[in-house]
């Protein structure tokens, strides 16, 4: 038998490899003008190319049957086409039309790789070089130029994103597909993660846990590498970065090249700031931050499949603005000395496709490890008070084929996950282990201008809790051995009305597993005592979503709606007792509750006037539990924004210069949770402005970059700095220079 297998194995590697298939083509604008330049790109198989002066490109050895590929240059929609390469050598001629505002783009974070368009889930995107435009001294803070998405912050340094009113535990972080594990049970724990080497963020508004697992109840945010260059260049860049309100100085630098299938990469990053002020001048004691990373990433490109390793270390210093900070820092250092989070991230990843006729096969395997440290007070006798190391081995594998117009897709993923405390006094969480494995199939039907998309997922997950050696007394939380088994669907839908109208409904439920901090917590964590309880349920959510999109060469619209309701909602609340030490007791609870709102986005491209561009954006989300008819905490304000952008390509010696004017209207929110105090409304004046130009045959880009401009004193409804009556950032100028460095 064992013969047989290896015999069948062989046989279909063996045809694989002898079905050659290359392709060649031309691209050309509407007048059949070639476009040099112009990009393309097969994003499954990463394999990429440029055409010549003629428009002409060639690929060859890539994997035959039906394949995704992507034409794109500036100034033209992108052209978006499932092709079926057979044996042998393959013609593809492709004209691009003008466009004024960028079009869709291509997805991995939904169902299926694919358009934005064809997707029945919401999936917005932000590419780096948006990234450069913004002037906080955090990269995430740019997610909230994106309706629905925010930001729970404890300064520039300490932020945690909000999808839709959910955060912490209900959304998921990706590193390039991988699910981050940071000890996400609290608002003040942030994702060790930065934009080094980053290509763009996809942001999946809504449950995904169909794809994801546990935790994706309000959605999920992927952070995606930069692609592979075309065979035979090496690039790099130098970026520096000045942030004039933390006086704060960023350096990336970056090199990554291909070569004969061969594709490699290494980054470091090193983001350094001391406390901000606020907008009447005021030092945010001990809110400065040092953060420093390192990535490498090496691959081989074959037609056969793509086998790529990645790996990051990082290095977080984060000072936390707590009462006992505020009276003990003195001075305005850039690295804090008392009262810090002191984490390190290890991230190695190795991600791998198999093409296989028209089979194509994903294996992912990821190890992390994070170690977390609470320093608190030099003087006292206990200097770091916590002290937790969280590994995490992921796993994920998943095959899809075609059968005329379905597409089906069926995989497994899991995680093996420990925690272990060390000699530290305060255990926040417990020593544990935490098992989960989940089988699931998706299904697509696509044809003409429908295209349906359901999907089912299982999923069995344990928890494990020995007795600890240094269990606090009363503890009715240890020892504990917990079992929860789960389902999430999604069904989900598009039609195209016509070339530039397309509507989209999606139904779909997902859940959330209690973590181990809501099971086992029974004592001080910050400036409060916490109590978990170990009979929590897993949360269930059903959401339905609505959508229409409309797109034309000037003009883009976005509406959606979606109405959320959670069973066994998770929360952490206060109560009237207190500790001995007088601290205020938090208990985790649960019961139903249910969000509703909306986002909308228009962008105009006046013609004729090419050079200028209207964006407006707008958000709203309610958030209420069902029993007590009380609104939810960190619920995000009401808001409109509305920027104003001028760009030349080209002008004397400069290229790609803008300016662009932004306002952002943030309303009064007074929907708050009993605990919570309501916030007043303001309004925040934002300005960038950039360009391009070449100093003998060196390319260097200059931006500039104003937040907040008018110096406005005021508290965001999500800063958990509020309770201590203390301001957000005044004004703030950043200055970006970025050297590309190119070797081919």
């Amino acid at each position: 038998m064992r013969k047989i297998v290896s015999t069948l194995i062989l046989t279909i590697l063996t045809v694989s490899l002898m079905a050659q298939c290359n392709l060649s083509g031309t691209v050309t604008d509407e007048n059949n003008q070639p476009l040099p330049g112009a990009n393309i790109y097969f994003p499954e198989t990463q394999r990429g190319a440029v055409t010549d002066q003629s428009g002409r490109f060639q690929l060859k050895k890539l994997p035959c049957g039906k394949q995704l590929i992507t034409i794109s240059f500036l100034g033209y929609k992108t052209a978006i086409k499932n092709i079926i390469l057979t044996k042998g050598n393959n013609q593809l001629a492709v004209q691009l039309k003008p466009v004024a505002i960028q079009g869709e783009e291509v997805v991995v974070s939904g169902n299926f790789t694919g358009s934005q368009h064809v997707n029945t889930v919401e999936i917005s995107t932000l590419k780096s070089k948006n990234l450069l435009q913004k002037a906080s001294p955090s990269f995430l803070d740019a997610l909230t130029s994106l309706p629905g998405v925010d930001l729970i912050s404890k300064g520039p340094g300490i932020g945690t994103p909000v999808i839709r009113g959910l955060s912490t535990n209900n959304i998921l972080l990706l590193n390039n597909g991988i699910p981050m594990q940071n000890f996400q049970f609290s608002e003040n724990h942030p994702y060790i993660v930065d934009d080094a080497g980053l290509g763009h963020i996809e942001v999946l508004k809504g449950p995904a846990s169909l794809l994801y697992g546990s935790g994706a109840v309000g959605g999920i945010i992927n952070l995606i590498p930069e692609p592979p260059l075309p065979d035979g260049e090496i690039k790099g860049n130098v970026l520096m970065k000045y942030f004039s309100n933390t006086q704060g100085i960023k350096s990336v630098m970056s090199l990554r090249g291909t070569q004969h299938k061969w594709v490699w990469g290494i980054y470091g990053n090193i983001n350094s700031n001391k406390d901000y002020h606020d907008g009447a001048g005021d030092q945010i004691k001990n809110s400065r931050f040092l953060t420093r990373s390192f990535k490498a990433n090496i691959g081989l490109l074959k037609k056969i499949g793509t086998f790529r390793l990645f790996s990051e270390y990082s290095n977080y210093h984060l000072g936390l603005t707590v009462p006992p900070s505020i009276n003990l820092v003195k001075d305005n250092k850039r690295s804090p000395t008392c009262w810090y989070q002191d984490l390190n991230n290890l991230l190695i990843h190795s991600q791998n496709k198999l093409f296989i006729g028209k089979y194509k096969t994903s294996i992912d395997l990821a190890w992390q490890q994070n170690r977390r440290k609470l320093h608190t007070d030099q003087t006292k006798p206990v200097f770091t008070t916590v002290d937790m190391l969280l590994k995490t081995l992921n796993y994920s594998t998943k095959t899809t084929f075609p059968i005329n117009n379905l597409t089906i897709s069926t995989g497994i993923q899991g995680f093996w996950q420990n925690n272990k405390n060390f000699d530290a006094p305060d255990h926040v969480i417990p020593d544990a282990t935490i098992n989960e494995v989940s089988f699931y199939a998706l299904l697509k039907y696509q044809k003409n201008k429908l295209n349906i998309e359901n999907g089912l997922r299982y999923s069995h997950h344990t928890v494990d809790v020995p007795i600890q050696s240094n269990q606090n007394p009363g503890n009715p939380s240890f020892p504990l051995n917990k079992k929860f088994d789960n389902f999430s669907f999604s069904s989900g839908v598009t039609y195209q009305l016509s070339n530039t109208l397309l509507i989209r409904a999606n139904l779909a439920s997902a859940f959330r597993t209690p973590n181990l901090a809501e099971l086992t917590q029974n004592g001080i964590h910050g400036t409060r005592y916490e109590v978990g309880d170990p009979n929590l349920k897993s949360q269930q959510n059903l959401e339905i979503d609505l959508g229409v999109h409309l797109h034309t060469i000037h003009t883009t619209f976005d509406l959606s709606g979606f109405y959320n309701t959670i069973q066994n909602y998770i929360y952490l609340s206060p109560t009237n007792d207190t500790t001995s030490s007088g601290l205020p007791v938090y208990r985790y609870t649960q019961e139903n509750a249910f969000l509703y709102g909306g986002e909308a986005q228009l962008h105009i491209h006046p013609h004729p006037w090419h050079w200028l561009h209207f964006l407006s954006t707008w958000q709203y989300t309610v958030g209420r539990k069902k029993n007590k008819q009380e609104y939810l905490p960190f619920i995000p304000a009401q808001k409109i924004k509305m920027e104003v952008k001028f760009e030349k390509k080209k002008w004397k010696k400069f290229k790609n210069s803008f300016l662009l004017f932004g306002t952002n209207f943030v309303f009064k929110q007074d929907k708050v949770s009993y605990f919570e105090k309501p916030t007043a409304g303001y309004t925040l004046i934002n300005l960038a402005m950039g360009t391009t130009v070449y100093i003998g045959k060196q390319e260097i880009s200059l931006i500039f970059s104003g937040n907040n401009l008018s110096n406005k004193i005021y508290q965001d409804h999500l800063s958990t700095l509020k309770p201590l009556n203390i301001n957000n950032m005044g004004r703030n100028i950043s200055v970006s220079l970025k050297i590309p460095l190119d070797f081919r």
